[in-house]
């Protein structure tokens, strides 16, 4: 579930590329850059997803992204918004844990008769 969310968001930052092109300054080299970086970044973080930190760094990874308002307010949106969706998977993946260590999952439960 993590990596596809990755791999969706790296989709969203490329497809404001043209978003940016068309407004404002236009799409510099460097703002070219920062979208098409933040894009193989997350594909690159795809990788790592089975590390218990990740998803953490999943969440330090929206910083970069929020901090687009630079670029254009669109992928500081698309930032907000993504960190929305990363802090409700942290809060599904620790409640599953929580419920997980009490015993409390269906799995764990005894069949009834």
């Amino acid at each position: 579930m993590l990596a596809g969310t990755l791999i969706l968001e790296a989709i969203v930052v490329l497809l404001a590329v043209p978003v940016v092109a068309r407004a404002g300054a236009g799409l510099t080299p460097a703002s070219g850059t920062y979208l098409v970086g933040l894009a193989v970044v997350m594909v690159l973080f795809t990788g790592v997803q089975r590390r218990p930190w990740a998803i953490w760094a999943d969440i330090a990874l929206q910083a970069a992204v929020i901090a687009g308002f630079a670029v254009h307010g669109a992928i500081g949106f698309i930032g907000v918004l993504f960190l929305v969706v990363w802090l409700f998977i942290a809060y599904l993946r620790f409640e599953v844990l929580r419920r997980q260590k009490r015993g409390l999952l269906p799995g764990q439960q005894p069949p009834s008769d």
